[in-house]
């Protein structure tokens, strides 16, 4: 491939369950599934190509698993040591090149533009990769090649994940040929929501988007989304063109735009406010506690939440920006119990947005908020140093609570 850059991004194969396996020589040719196997209605976070092959997916409940795959074997995740396979995984990379940036726990953008002298082409850059973490890891990853970002996820999500070799490069002047015919649900962020708005405009492929000049393409969003759909129409035009000119920073983790916390929890114990209270404020004691991670305020808070009916998302702007709990739990509780219809609650999130840097805030006649930043942050100091439960509120006794639970868990998950 002729291009100005070398940019891959590199997929590890059901990684969860491929850990597992590589853990369990026994399990190797057998269907497994990760997930919690103690509860019939718990979901499947990872299943190997055998359990799919068999129809066993992702998010599909535990019971509905079994039921197309009774041989499944499901294996309690360890979170703790998939973020150690990972970090091994990056270091593998980072022998390469030091443009490694990780984007989710399976998944780096890996720029390799400098790297060709030493090592070879990309493609053999990515089979050296596959050989090297298939021995120290037992993962087998996948790589999509191109000259940036959104091109290397495309061929990664839409080729090499379907190739025997696990390798695909898409050149840029192949793109009309390769990428254009593809259907535009698997355009890269496109979701089913924006899919089914595409379709109804009449635009079924990626080549649809693309071959549409940008002020068309423009004009037909403004009439499905609105005037406020600017944006989005050029970022989706330039997805599909193949345009990003974004690089691949090493060790990149960018600042959050805002800060969500959630639970999906079983309906029949949190049917009144005093069954939602206690893990709404421990809701917010997270939000509030990331926003101070990230030295960051908020000014809108959002509470969503779902019921056996329906549900609600509303969001309330507050006076000034803040990081402080009770702002928050007192936003969050007037929003819940406004737009709450009283059915049992299956869901429930905070949101914090529009963010700002913490440098500076807004001071108040009432309330010394400069103290109250400093003992929150003692506070979060205790809690990163001796853990999540080292401080907790009276309200996280109650049998609704869950922090105390949560403070020994990973991501949700035992590690």
């Amino acid at each position: 491939m002729k291009s100005e850059r070398a940019v891959m991004l590199v997929d590890c194969q059901s990684f969860y369950a491929s850990v597992e396996k590589a853990a369990h020589p026994e399990l190797c040719n057998k269907p497994i599934a990760v997930g919690d196997p103690a509860r019939k209605s718990g979901i499947v976070l990872a299943a190997c190509p055998i359990a799919k092959s068999y129809g066993v997916s992702t998010a599909m409940r535990n019971f509905e698993a079994l039921a197309v795959c009774p041989d499944l074997t499901i294996v309690r995740p360890r979170m703790k040591t998939y973020i150690d396979v990972s970090t091994l995984i990056t270091e593998i990379y980072e022998t390469f090149t030091d443009l490694v940036e990780p984007w989710s726990i399976d998944e780096q953008f890996i720029d390799v533009t400098g790297s060709t002298s030493l090592f070879g082409s990309p493609e053999e850059i990515a089979r050296q990769m596959q050989t090297k973490v298939m021995l120290s890891t037992g993962v087998w990853i996948r790589a999509g090649i191109s000259s940036n970002k959104v091109l290397a996820k495309m061929a990664t999500d839409n080729f090499a994940k379907k190739s025997e070799s696990g390798i695909f490069e898409l050149p840029v002047n192949q793109v009309e040929s390769i990428l254009w015919p593809l259907p535009v649900s698997q355009m890269y962020m496109v979701g089913s929501r924006m899919t089914a708005h595409f379709v109804r405009m009449g635009l079924n492929t990626i080549g649809d988007i693309a071959r549409l000049e940008l002020g068309e393409f423009k004009r037909r969003m403004r009439i499905r989304m609105g005037r406020q759909s600017d944006i989005k129409a050029e970022y989706y035009w330039q997805t599909a063109r193949g345009i990003d000119p974004s690089p691949v920073v090493a060790r990149a983790f960018a600042k959050p735009q805002s800060i969500t916390r959630g639970r999906t929890v079983q309906s029949t114990k949190y049917q009144t406010m005093e069954d939602i209270e206690p893990l709404m404020i421990e809701l917010v004691i997270e939000v509030c506690r990331t926003s101070r991670r990230h030295n960051s305020m908020g000014r809108v808070v959002t509470v969503s939440a779902g019921t056996m009916r329906r549900g609600f998302s509303r969001q309330m702007t507050l006076p000034s920006p803040t990081c402080l709990e009770h702002h928050v739990v007192s936003a969050a509780r007037e929003l819940f119990k406004k737009h709450w219809n009283g059915d049992p609650l299956t869901h429930l999130a905070v949101d914090l947005s529009q963010l700002t840097d913490d440098s500076t805030h807004q001071l108040d006649l009432f309330e010394d908020i400069e103290r109250n930043l400093r003992l929150a942050k003692a506070q979060d100091s205790i809690k990163d140093r001796f853990g999540g439960a080292a401080i907790i509120r009276a309200s996280s006794l109650l049998e609704t609570a869950q922090a105390r639970d949560r403070a020994i868990m990973i991501g949700g998950h035992y590690a």
